[in-house]
């Protein structure tokens, strides 16, 4: 993000009125390389070529905040992998991560990963090493530390199902399995801001709680989410969750969240009475069946809809309820920042 960029969302956060709406989208390798033309494998494998994507998207769209920017990944393998999880790798396909094992008695023997060598931790961080110059040459800065959330990396570990079960018959073991994956988190983020310290900011991504019912979002999201974030003293508290579930939105503010991404389903109307318009919201149009798969025309509509009924406007990114799909073409992100430039 360039300095600029950042202010405004500062700015948007602390609820500041804006002269128009800004437009932002979290971006990474489900849509880069198809956009680009290259293959998902030489994005993951070429530091100049993942350069050269970020950098194409941040000229061909100057109006748009690309979150968290430069975001260097290697899909939902990066976390897994430092737990020892097997990673499948394809061309044109993005990674696998396999579960480690159904049992929590098992898992709850895994010693906590060393951030600094282990599974693909190291890579991330040197690839942003290498690539700092170069991002920095564009006037752009490393502003976030990024991370899966504890259940999401759980979830990968354990397999969903048998999270959910665990959650509802092995309470206290779910605890030590999901809190030492939550020490670990700590370690990684603190680890990213000693690398980079132009870092001001936290994304945590995770659907899995989108998932869990009321007593289980108290239970082993909100403590969980409160330590990581209350772990450091970030500008920007951002979470993604764009599975269907309005659980855990009353519960931002308390978690520490101040941006909030979230799925498509949910109004931008509603998510602001939810959140008591504490929290900043990242968001809504469809992003399959409108971004990716409709015309510009449809991108237009849904733009004008999302606004339907927000008398208040602050504290609104316009985006799509998650992060950019496959296969979004360039003239639907056109229409997109053309249609929310005339929002006023």
């Amino acid at each position: 993000m360039t300095i600029g960029q950042w202010d405004i969302l500062l700015n948007v956060i602390e609820g500041k009125p804006q002269e128009t709406l800004p437009s932002g989208f979290i971006i990474d390798s489900p849509w880069l390389p198809g956009w680009c033309g290259i293959s998902t494998l030489d994005y993951y494998t070429s530091d100049q070529l993942w350069f050269e994507a970020n950098k194409k998207a941040i000229e061909t769209f100057p109006k748009v905040m690309f979150l968290p920017g430069f975001w260097s990944e290697y899909g939902m393998c990066t976390e897994p992998s430092a737990f020892g999880a097997k990673c499948r790798w394809e061309e044109a396909n993005l990674p696998h991560a396999e579960i480690i094992s159904e049992d929590i008695d098992v898992l709850c023997k895994l010693a906590k990963p060393d951030v600094r060598t282990d599974g693909l931790l190291p890579f991330m961080i040197n690839r942003l090493k290498n690539m700092q110059p170069q991002i920095n040459g564009m006037g752009h800065e490393i502003k976030f530390a990024v991370a899966r959330g504890p259940i999401n990396i759980a979830s990968f570990l354990m397999g969903t199902t048998e999270l959910m079960m665990a959650m509802m018959e092995d309470e206290d073991k779910v605890h030590q399995f999901v809190g030492m994956i939550s020490d670990f988190l700590v370690d990684w983020i603190g680890t990213q801001m000693e690398q980079f310290p132009s870092i001001e900011g936290i994304l945590l991504l995770d659907d899995i709680i989108g998932f869990v019912g009321d007593d289980q979002c108290r239970e082993f999201v909100v403590p969980y989410f409160k330590k990581i974030y209350g772990a450091f003293d970030a500008k920007v508290n951002f979470l993604h969750n764009d599975a269907a579930g309005l659980v855990s939105a009353s519960y931002l503010p308390e978690m520490g969240v101040n941006l909030f991404n979230y799925s498509f389903e949910h109004s931008i109307a509603e998510m602001k009475e939810l959140t008591k318009n504490q929290v900043a919201l990242l968001g809504n149009i469809p992003p399959l069946d409108v971004l990716a798969a409709g015309e510009p025309e449809d991108v237009r509509e849904a733009v004008r809809r999302s606004v339907d009924g927000v008398e208040d406007r602050s504290r609104i990114v316009m985006s799509c309820g998650g992060g950019m799909p496959q296969d979004v073409a360039t003239e639907n992100l056109h229409a997109f920042t053309d249609e929310v430039a005339l929002l006023g």
